[in-house]
This record gives structure tokens, C-alpha cells and sequence, in this order.
């Protein structure tokens, strides 16, 4: 599957893996982030932090009209605060989502799938 970026000199089809490259870099950048987590972690494990090659299976796209939808999957290390991370996470997606693809994009979705506690959180 993927999204189409209409344009006024054509369309432009982005296939789900580069957008979800593009989440996925996003959400390690934000600090309070440990890592992506699978959308289905019945199949994929419970405690699974997905490397940099499994975005796409933390990461949800959906397309609404010209937007592009996204639901994120991620683990969040101990005692951060979790609103102020889902919040950062939104802004950065929605902002690399504009600037890397030039379409706007629509609601971003944050599930925590975890918390990790870790000896030194950056």
C-alpha cells in the first residue's frame, strides 16, 4: 500500500515504509522515548523494542482525504511524563510528515505499549 501526494503536476505514490521510516526517526528523536513497540504484540512479543528495519510494525498509516493519518506505538522509559512525550512525539511527527513530504498531515496518534525502566535516561 501506499500514500499518494497529490500535486499540481501529477501524484506522487509513498510507499507505508518511508512514512513509517520517517515516524519512526521522529519518535527516537524524542527524548523520554525508549523505542518502538509492535502494534500487535500478541503475535510479535510483549517486551519487543523494534529496531530501526521494523518501524513500518510500530508504526499505523492511514489516509484521510489529503492527510495522512498516523498511529504510533511506543515504549516510554520510567518516570518521564507520559503526556508531555505523546505531545512532543505529535508535534515532530506532524512537522517531519509537512517538511519531508509537503502534505499536511492529519491526527497523530500516540499508544504507550510500555514502560521501561532504565539505570540513566539521557
Amino acid at each position: 500500500m501506499a500514500v499518494t501526494i497529490k500535486t499540481k503536476h501529477g501524484e506522487i505514490d509513498v510507499s507505508t515504509n518511508t512514512v513509517s521510516t520517517i515516524v519512526g526517526g521522529a519518535a527516537l528523536d524524542i527524548y523520554g522515548i525508549v523505542g518502538m513497540a509492535s502494534k500487535n504484540q500478541l503475535r510479535d512479543g510483549m517486551n519487543t523494542i523494534l529496531n530501526r528495519e521494523d518501524f513500518s510494525r510500530g508504526v499505523v498509516i492511514h489516509q484521510e482525504d489529503e492527510k495522512i493519518a498516523v498511529d504510533v506505538y511506543i515504549i516510554v522509559g520510567y518516570g518521564i511524563k507520559i503526556s508531555e512525550v505523546a505531545r512532543n512525539l505529535k508535534e515532530k511527527v506532524k512537522y517531519n510528515l509537512e517538511t519531508m513530504l509537503g502534505t499536511p498531515a492529519g491526527t497523530v496518534n500516540v499508544y504507550v505499549q510500555g514502560i521501561k525502566v532504565l539505570d540513566d535516561i539521557k
